[in-house]
């Protein structure tokens, strides 16, 4: 059974007249009167890393209430999304199992799950076509529903976490032909202070990362104040320089407590990067054709909010393609989590993608901190292509 080509205008058509919640059950639907499709479901993974969530899509019938749980660590799953290709078997019933990735722009949705009797290689292209356009029909509608921002909370989170998540970006990860940049932070279900935020307007990268001290939904609230600063003078066309001023004054104003921090704008033609450094630690670099990863040596400025007469200054980093760039917090460094040899891990995770690396790296600190960290721990790495684009093929 070939089955017609997607038309992905009738899909999202479709789409768009179901409730937001059923947006698998749109794509279910148009593969099964495509491919005669048996069972179609979407997986996805919880806030921790630990757990996948499966919606099924019924032929007919009534959604399960809760969605199903499942193991990710050692899944063909977890297989999937890390590779990022579709994986094929028999079903152990004469048929095809079939899974493939569901992903925006880098950002790792989750998976699409077919079975069903045939499939060549023009019915697996247009299942991986499908999954691509689930992945934005996700994107859209989670805006209107809960359904996964529940599904993904299989552990209690904390009223600071569940601050801290509205102000992160809504994709840990982002592809575009002069970088790729991935970030996380940990632990997931209980963070205070950290917050990471990026954009991508016509010829600028705007990448922050910060850390608020404090703890729980002290910390939290003040990272607010700084994400909300900072935003605001962004959007307003404040350079890295004009935006750190700004977040210093909303936390004066507050008399609430400091934040450290590091702003960059990297002009996509040039790779110039244009920064500021509010009492951070230092970024590592991992440089094409350079053995090891090298702290990359600031001058450091006084954290934002500090009672004392301060100015920030605007240095200059000249990005050159085959760079990786790793900010992190102090939580990536402290306590349990020094005995982590963060330079190693970064030359070791060299040639993987930056979700991957970032992956490594916040395992490793866990690890070394028995699942007990102190404090957040974030990191974000950039991948610097060039203003040609990626040129490894």
């Amino acid at each position: 059974m070939g089955g017609r080509d997607l038309e992905l205008g009738e899909l999202l058509a479709a789409a768009e007249s179901a409730p937001p919640g059923e947006s698998v059950g749109v794509v279910a639907h148009d593969l099964r009167k495509r491919f005669g499709a048996e069972c179609v479901s979407f997986l996805f993974v919880d806030l921790v890393g630990r757990r996948l969530l499966r919606l099924s899509a019924p032929a007919e019938g009534e959604w399960a209430d809760a969605a199903e749980q499942l193991d990710l660590q050692g899944s063909v799953y977890e297989t999937v999304l890390r590779r990022q290709r579709q994986h094929v078997e028999p079903d152990g019933q004469g048929g095809r199992r079939v899974i493939s990735p569901v992903t925006n722009r880098g950002d790792c949705i989750g998976v699409l799950e077919v079975t069903l009797q045939y499939a060549d290689d023009t019915v697996l292209g247009q299942i991986s076509e499908a999954a691509h356009a689930l992945a934005y029909i996700i994107v859209t509608d989670r805006r209107f529903t809960d359904l996964y921002h529940v599904g993904r909370r299989t552990t209690r989170t904390s009223l600071a976490a569940e601050i801290q998540h509205q102000l992160l970006p809504s994709a840990s990860c982002c592809e575009a032909p002069q970088f790729t940049l991935a970030a996380g932070l940990v632990p997931a279900d209980d963070i205070g202070g950290d917050t990471y935020d990026y954009t991508l307007d016509r010829d600028t990268l705007h990448l922050s990362i910060t850390d608020a001290m404090g703890h729980d939904t002290d910390s939290a609230l003040l990272a607010t104040l700084v994400t909300a600063a900072l935003r605001g003078s962004r959007r307003a066309g404040c350079d890295a320089l004009r935006q750190a001023q700004r977040a210093h004054e909303a936390l004066l104003a507050s008399g609430k407590g400091l934040a450290t921090g590091q702003l960059l704008c990297v002009r996509l033609q040039t790779g110039v990067c244009e920064l500021v450094n509010a009492g951070h630690p230092w970024p590592l670099r991992m440089r094409a054709g350079v053995s090891e990863a090298e702290e990359v040596e600031l001058a450091v400025n006084l954290p934002f909010g500090v009672a004392a007469p301060t100015s920030y200054r605007l240095q200059e980093l000249q990005l050159r393609p085959g760079d990786r760039l790793v900010l992190l917090t102090d939580g990536m460094q402290e306590r349990g989590a020094a005995a982590v040899d963060l330079a190693s891990l970064v030359r070791d995770t060299r040639s993987a993608h930056p979700r991957e690396a970032v992956r490594v790296l916040t395992t490793a600190v866990l690890e070394a901190c028995r699942g007990n960290l102190k404090d957040d721990a974030t990191v974000v790495l950039l991948d610097w292509h060039g203003s040609g684009g990626r040129t490894d093929g």
